[in-house]
C-alpha cells in the first residue's frame, strides 16, 4: 500500500482543520461552539469586560446580546429564570450582565406577558439602588424606558420596600450613569399610588425636594435615618461623626469625605456591622490610617467577619472579587493609586479563608485528577473588570477543588514553541506546577502570573498524560477554547488515552472567557463544559467526576 494513503489512515486531524460539527474559533483554529444556554451562562457570569486576547470589548459585549436574543427566542421564560438565578444565587462576579440581560428582555420582549414576567423579576435583580440605575441606564439606550408597566415597575421597586430599608437605599446609593432617584421618581410617580403609605410619601417628597421644614422626622425609625444623614451633612467634628453613624447606624456612603481619613469614624462603620462588599473594598484604606494593625481590635473584628461563613454567604459576595481583594491588599496598593498601606498577614490569612468559604461545600471525588492551568497568551487577558487574568484566575480555581482532593497533579501548557528554560520539567510545552492547599492564593496567583507563555494547544494535557503514561480518572483543563496550535484535536487526544490507559477518562473544560466556544465534544458524555468562577462550578465537577451525575 502506498505511504501517502497509509498516512491518511493513520493522520489524526490537526486543530487547523475542524472535526465534523466545529466552527473556527477567534484563533483561527477549530473548537466546537457551545449552545445558547452555556454561553448565556458565561455571559452572565464572565460578562465582556476587557474583552479577550482576540475578541474586543465591543464584539464580545455584541455576541452576547446577540445570544440573549436567541434565548429569548428559543424560551423566554427560561431566559428570565436564568437571568434571575445567577443573580440572586451571587452566582457572577458583578451582576452587571444580568441587569443588561434583564433590559434587553424587557425591551425586545415578543409579548406583553413575556415583559411584565420580567418587569415582575425586576427587584430580584436589581436589589440595591445602583443596580436600579444600571437597568434604567440600560433601558433609556434601548429607548425602551416609557411605557405604563415599566412605570408602574419602577414604582413598585420604592413601595414595595419597607421604608427603614428604603431611608436606607436612598442613603447609601444616591447616584450613577447619571441618574439619580430624584430623577427615577419623577418618572415613576410612585407617591400617586392609592394604597402608599404615608411613611413613603414622605421619604419621596425628601428626596424630590429636600430636607423639610417641619422637625418631627425622629418619631420615625425609617425619616430617623435620613434625618441623621442630614446631620451628617452639616457636622463639623469627627467626634459627631462617629456618634452619628452608631446613633443612626449610618453607611459609609452618608459620610462627607472630610472626615474618611480618620479611624475613629472607620471604627464607628466597623461597630455598626459595615457590610461585607464594603468591608473588603476599605480594607487597604483602614490600614493607611492605622486602623488596621497586627495587633488592633478592628483587625480582631474583620478577621472574625472574614471566617464568618454565615456572613460571606448571606453577603453574595463572590469568590473573584475576594481574590481580587486579596491581591489588591496583599500588594499594599502601589499598582492602583498613589495610596499605600502595611498590610496586615492576619487579614491576608483571612480573606483566604473567606475565598473559599464564599464557594460552599464541595465534596471530595477519591478520583485521580490532573489539573491542567492554559497559560497561552490568549489567558493573559483580564476577567470580569479586574486586574485579574484568566490565567490567574484559573490557578485559583484550581486551588478550590485541589483543597478537598488528595489524589491529583497540576501542569500548566502552552504551545511546544514555549521557552521552558528554569521552570522544571517541561515536555511538548507542559510545565509541571505544584500547587498545595497550604499555598496562600496571592503567592500562587503571583506565581502563575509569572508563567512564560506562547500559543494555545489544549491537547497536550492529554498527550501528556500518554507519554508519562499516568492514569488518570479526569482531566480538568481550564481554558478560554481558543486552541489552534496542536496536530491534534483535544477530544482525540482523550479518546487515545482513554484506549491505552483510562477507559472511562472524563474532561472537564472550565471556560474562564465568555466567548462560545469549548474543546468539549458535545457528543461525548464523558465531557463536560462548565462557565469558569460561576460558585457552582467546583461542586457541578465534583459530582461529574464521581460519577454522581
Amino acid at each position: 500500500m502506498s505511504k501517502h494513503l497509509l498516512d491518511a489512515i493513520n493522520t489524526k486531524t490537526p486543530q487547523w482543520e475542524p472535526l465534523e460539527g466545529q466552527v473556527e474559533n477567534s484563533a483561527e483554529g477549530f473548537s466546537w461552539r457551545v449552545d445558547n444556554w452555556t454561553h448565556l451562562r458565561r455571559f452572565l457570569i464572565l460578562g465582556s469586560s476587557g474583552g479577550t486576547y482576540y475578541i474586543s470589548q465591543r464584539d464580545l459585549t455584541k455576541d452576547g446580546l446577540k445570544t440573549i436574543e436567541k434565548c429569548l427566542a428559543e424560551s423566554p421564560y427560561r431566559t428570565i429564570d436564568e437571568i434571575v438565578a445567577t443573580s440572586q444565587d451571587g452566582r457572577a462576579p458583578k451582576n452587571d450582565y444580568a441587569i443588561f440581560a434583564l433590559a434587553v428582555v424587557v425591551a425586545k420582549a415578543p409579548n406583553d406577558n413575556v415583559k411584565r414576567q420580567a418587569l415582575d423579576a425586576l427587584p430580584r435583580v436589581c436589589r440595591i439602588g445602583t443596580h436600579l440605575f444600571q437597568f434604567v441606564s440600560f433601558l433609556d439606550a434601548f429607548g425602551a424606558l416609557t411605557g405604563r408597566a415599566k412605570r408602574r415597575a419602577l414604582a413598585k421597586w420604592y413601595t414595595e420596600k419597607d421604608p427603614d430599608k428604603l431611608a436606607y437605599q436612598l442613603i447609601k446609593y444616591r447616584n450613577r450613569e447619571g441618574w439619580t432617584h430624584r430623577d427615577i421618581l419623577r418618572v415613576a410617580h410612585p407617591g400617586s399610588i392609592s394604597d402608599v403609605s404615608d411613611t413613603h410619601k414622605r421619604i419621596f417628597n425628601w428626596t424630590t425636594k429636600g430636607w423639610p421644614t417641619e422637625n418631627d422626622w425622629d418619631n420615625d425609625p425609617a425619616l430617623s435615618k435620613i434625618a441623621g444623614f442630614e446631620l451628617a451633612q452639616s457636622a463639623k467634628r469627627t467626634d459627631t461623626i462617629a456618634n452619628l453613624i452608631k446613633e443612626y447606624e449610618l453607611p459609609r456612603e452618608a459620610i462627607p469625605t472630610d472626615f474618611l481619613a480618620e479611624p475613629s469614624v472607620w471604627q464607628a462603620l466597623l461597630d455598626v456591622d459595615m457590610p461585607m462588599t464594603a468591608l473588603v473594598r476599605n480594607l487597604g484604606n483602614m490600614s493607611r490610617i492605622g486602623l488596621l494593625t497586627g495587633t488592633s481590635d478592628a483587625t480582631r473584628t474583620v478577621v472574625e467577619k472574614l471566617r464568618n461563613e454565615d456572613a460571606i454567604r448571606k453577603s453574595r459576595i463572590h469568590p473573584l472579587n475576594i481574590l481580587f481583594a486579596l491581591k489588591t491588599y496583599a500588594s499594599g496598593g502601589g499598582w492602583r493609586s498613589n495610596n499605600t498601606w502595611t498590610s496586615v498577614s492576619q487579614i491576608v490569612d483571612a480573606l483566604n479563608d473567606a475565598f473559599y468559604l464564599a464557594f460552599g461545600n464541595v465534596e471530595p471525588t477519591g478520583k485521580r485528577i490532573l489539573f491542567a492551568l492554559d497559560v497561552s497568551g490568549s489567558m493573559t487577558s483580564s476577567i470580569a473588570g479586574t486586574n485579574l487574568s484568566a490565567r490567574e484566575a484559573s490557578a485559583a480555581m484550581a486551588l478550590v477543588t485541589a483543597n478537598i482532593e488528595d489524589r491529583y497533579d497540576t501542569i500548566a501548557f502552552s504551545h511546544e514553541g514555549l521557552n521552558l528554560r528554569g521552570y522544571g520539567y517541561a515536555n511538548r510545552g507542559v510545565i509541571s506546577l505544584p500547587i498545595s492547599p497550604r499555598e496562600r492564593l496571592d503567592d500562587l496567583v503571583e506565581r502563575t502570573s509569572r508563567l512564560p507563555f506562547s500559543g494555545t494547544d489544549c491537547a497536550l494535557p492529554m498527550i501528556y498524560a500518554s507519554e508519562r503514561g499516568q492514569l488518570y480518572d479526569a482531566f480538568i483543563i481550564y481554558t478560554d477554547s481558543e486552541t489552534w496550535a496542536g496536530d491534534v484535536h483535544p477530544s482525540e487526544a482523550l479518546r487515545d488515552y482513554r484506549k491505552a490507559f483510562v477507559p472511562d477518562a472524563k474532561l472537564v473544560v472550565v471556560g474562564m472567557t465568555s466567548n462560545g466556544f469549548s474543546i468539549a465534544d458535545p457528543n461525548d458524555a464523558g465531557m463536560l463544559d462548565v462557565v469558569g468562577f460561576d460558585t457552582s462550578t467546583p461542586s457541578i465537577i465534583s459530582e461529574f467526576v464521581a460519577g454522581r451525575i
